[in-house]
């Protein structure tokens, strides 16, 4: 595909709205990688179906739960304390760029899986937003608004 998704993640999050957008999507239980791919893919017209979803699913399920949640975790336990302890805020702050490093890896795994899919003129972002965020799609309807703006640039 002609732009990768890193890039396209950072600039999309940079956006106004994005990052409060994929964070209440985020504490619902939605990966915002894989939400991420999703508003990639669909920008470029690749057509969204139920194996393709489950696929990324997949790529994303177990780096997810082995990789990036741990970090996550362990970087907002660490939240409270590393205000008050110096040492600890600095280990805070090397956790959470490992955080972000494994959600670039999981971003070239999302990548690397869809990288023969074929792309199309029209635009399937609707289809991916919903099928990425599954059943907590109906309770944050101004969020996923809010993201698919970002992601067609309008």
């Amino acid at each position: 595909m002609s732009s990768d998704l890193w890039s396209f993640s950072l600039t999309t999050y940079a956006r106004p709205g994005v990052e409060q957008a994929c964070l209440q999507l985020q504490s619902a239980g939605v990966n915002v990688c894989l939400l991420l791919c999703g508003a990639w893919l669909g920008q470029r017209g690749v057509a969204c179906n139920e194996q393709r979803l489950q696929q990324l699913r997949s790529v994303a399920l177990a780096w997810d739960t082995d990789v990036v949640r741990p970090l996550r975790t362990l970087r907002t336990q660490w939240k409270v304390g590393a205000a008050q302890d110096a040492d600890l805020h600095a280990l805070r702050e090397q956790v959470k760029a490992l955080e972000l490093e494994a959600e670039r890896h999981l971003f070239l795994r999302l990548e690397s899986a869809a990288q023969s899919w074929p792309q199309s003129a029209e635009t399937d972002l609707a289809a991916w937003l919903e099928g990425a965020t599954a059943e907590a799609a109906h309770l944050h309807r101004d969020a996923l608004h809010q993201l698919r703006v970002a992601a067609t640039g309008t």
